[in-house]
């Protein structure tokens, strides 16, 4: 962190825990004021709801809302209706949160808060109201207008007291993300480093685009965003997602035509130490663009059917090279746009997607499931327990047993991350005795509690105000706000206590084991069915004759990616090399660029390339990690023979970008294509 940054950049973390201190505080003391009957539930929430920046507070407090006023909603419609079979009523809520945990799952976005928050909050006012069915409706709306004032209060400190808006956070990591690409841009164009330096860059950029997807989400949620500059962000984000394969695309054409070739074409390798400078060089994006383009359009050779690999595959690089010129100038564009507070719809962009710029996110339907039924059953089993020996503060068992399985369900090894939320749960409960038994009985005034709360609650703020500690922060002060309950009166009993402390930490182990059970796979069985959707994905891109979907699978596949690249330790050597290389990525763009040409060239193009699509989806849906067939790289090369020669030159270009970097993608130590032996065969 350097020096000369402003003091509330500097010290963001405590200026965090000061704010969001107020704001529970703020929440607390109107909670008290109108009498509602747990006024703890508004502090709770402002620490639940709190984040460094204004837009994710935002649109979590409107996520936050959505989920409790849809739990409140069945609670009212559970509760009242199965009172009278209490072993029913458990069913129907266990079900509940488990089929909001899936579908939280399933989605996958910030707005899956919607739904794991509908299901838990079902048990979270539905369980300890069992005793008293008839006053339902009045706590689900009361637990409703508690959980408001703490969302409206973390949301106005946060947006009026020193506010951090999410577009400079998102355009400081765009800026730093365009920065990198263009380093490794101007290395690949030269051939300097080697490829495993290429490799680790290209791993960060991926893991980088999906943690800038994720902070995106929050923008619309930002009133302190231009809107102007949240387009041009959409925008910018749509080229990255295919600036990156268009990189590994250029330094894979490269090695494949090797420094002998280059030397052959002294005027192609001037062009790349051309673009290699342009790349690295701050001056406006038209002109030199436009000289680049040109020259790249002069090296264009005339193709036939008599080309030879050398050829072709000079003719895909330059293809390449005029897509990264284009996406490099449109990038430019954009960001200069933005600082100068442009309207981007003026711009004369280059490259346009085929496919909307909203997010495409990879979902697993199979874990989604096996974490559900966990969830369940783990309320199930305390419910049992609560029901079987008529314990009579057993409730906070499947409540507590309901949020940990739905707050750490996303993760690869849950059970793990249960563990410790039960950890500081325990140091909570110590925590909340001391102020229970020995500190709150002496205070009479408000103001006097605000102060004793003061250094622990500003501690947890701190905590959540950091990445590395922000679970920790945030269990140890939902959970000491929760127990704490305070209320206009003080009625603590320390026996009372005691009991609901035990069946806290009881849900809270018994999801521990239960997830453990449920979900016993660890990161190596996701890094694979990881890779084996991403073969599906792209057999599903073969078998469909449609366009409109480029970006949307850039989108997809870079999602995986980046889930991939945090458990590449755990893939086989082969699959870890093809997600080094963004292969799979690579093969399914060059797919849609060859299904887009489809529509200007001759039938029986056309028919030759639709059969080794086909043979490619079968290959690929019964991939198995052994290598593509052979007769897959005839039918290839027999569609490279065919479309070479074919008389649309624009097509023609779109054709061979797609069928060389399939064969590339699929057998890169393949024998170069042969196009007379190739005809002769056909």
């Amino acid at each position: 962190m350097r020096a000369d940054e402003p003091f509330l950049v500097r010290h963001a973390d405590l200026v965090f825990a000061l704010k969001t201190f107020a704001a529970s505080m703020l929440a607390l003391v109107i909670a008290l004021a109108m009498d509602l009957p747990r006024p703890y539930w508004a502090m709770a929430t402002v620490y639940i709801t709190s984040q460094p920046l204004a837009g994710a507070t935002s649109s979590k407090a409107f996520f936050r809302v959505m989920g409790t006023l849809a739990g409140a909603a069945m609670t009212v419609a559970l509760v009242p209706n199965l009172i009278d079979a209490p072993e029913l009523l458990c069913l129907a809520i266990a079900l509940w949160v488990g089929l909001c945990l899936y579908l939280s799952l399933l989605d996958g976005t910030p707005r899956s808060y919607v739904f794991m928050l509908a299901g838990y909050t079902v048990a979270l006012i539905g369980f300890p109201s069992v005793s008293e069915p008839g006053a339902i409706f009045d706590t689900a709306v009361a637990r409703l207008e508690e959980i408001s004032l703490g969302i409206i209060c973390a949301s106005l400190v946060s947006t009026i007291v020193f506010p951090r808006s999410v577009a400079p956070a998102v355009a400081h990591r765009v800026d730093a993300w365009l920065a990198d690409a263009r380093r490794l841009s101007q290395v690949v164009l030269l051939r300097e480093g080697t490829s495993e330096t290429h490799r680790a860059k290209r791993l960060k950029l991926a893991t980088d685009i999906v943690e800038i997807d994720t902070l995106s989400t929050h923008l619309a949620y930002d009133r302190l965003t231009d809107r102007n500059a949240v387009t041009g962000l959409g925008e910018i984000r749509l080229r990255m997602l295919t600036l990156l394969p268009v990189i590994a695309s250029l330094e894979d054409r490269l090695a494949a035509l090797g420094e002998e070739a280059l030397r052959r074409q002294p005027g192609l390798k001037r062009l790349l130490e051309d673009l290699a400078q342009w790349i690295a060089s701050d001056v406006g994006a038209l002109q030199p663009a436009e000289r680049i383009r040109a020259a790249i359009s002069e090296q264009q050779a005339v193709l036939d059917d008599g080309a030879d690999w050398e050829r072709i595959i000079t003719t895909s690089l330059l293809l390449r090279l005029r897509e990264l010129v284009d996406l490099s100038r449109d990038c430019r564009a954009l960001t200069e746009a933005i600082a100068e507070n442009r309207n981007v719809a003026t711009i004369d962009l280059a490259f346009h997607s085929e496919a909307g710029a909203a997010p495409v996110r990879h979902r697993d339907r199979g874990l989604a499931l096996w974490s559900a039924a966990g969830a369940v059953v783990a309320i199930l089993i305390c419910c049992a327990f609560w029901i079987g020996t008529g314990w009579p503060d057993g409730a906070s068992a499947p409540m507590m047993a309901a949020v940990a399985c739905s707050f750490f369900a996303a993760q690869d090894e849950p059970a793990r991350f249960i563990r410790s939320f039960g950890r500081w749960s325990l140091v909570a409960i110590v925590v909340v005795a001391v102020y229970l038994f020995a500190v709150v009985p002496a205070i009479s005034h408000i103001e006097v509690l605000v102060v004793a709360l003061a250094p622990t609650f500003l501690l947890y703020g701190f905590l959540i105000g950091r990445p590395a500690t922000a679970g920790t922060g945030t269990a140890l002060a939902a959970n000491t706000a929760t127990l704490l309950a305070i209320q206009s009166t003080y009625s603590a009993d320390f026996a009372s206590y005691a009991n609901s402390a035990v069946a806290f930490f009881v849900g809270i182990v018994v999801a521990e084991i239960v997830t453990r059970i449920a979900r016993g796979v660890g990161a190596e069985w996701i890094a694979n069915r990881l890779v084996l959707s991403n073969w599906k994905s792209i057999a599903v891109a073969a078998e469909r004759r449609g366009k409109r979907d480029r970006a949307e699978f850039a989108g997809l596949m870079l999602h995986r990616l980046g889930l991939l690249v945090q458990r590449i330790a755990f893939l086989s050597e082969s699959d870890r090399r093809d997600t080094d290389s963004l292969v799979q990525l690579r093969i399914g763009i060059n797919i849609i660029d060859l299904r887009r040409a489809r529509y200007g060239l001759a039938a029986s193009t056309i028919a030759v390339i639709d059969d080794m699509l086909d043979r490619l989806a079968v290959a690929c849906r019964g991939y198995a990690g052994d290598g593509m067939p052979a007769e897959l790289l005839t039918s290839v090369d027999r569609a490279l023979a065919q479309a070479v020669k074919d008389p649309n030159d624009s097509a023609r270009e779109d054709a061979l970008i797609g069928l060389v970097g399939i064969r590339r993608g699929l057998f890169p130590d393949a024998p170069a294509y042969r196009p007379r032996a190739e005809s002769v065969a056909a």
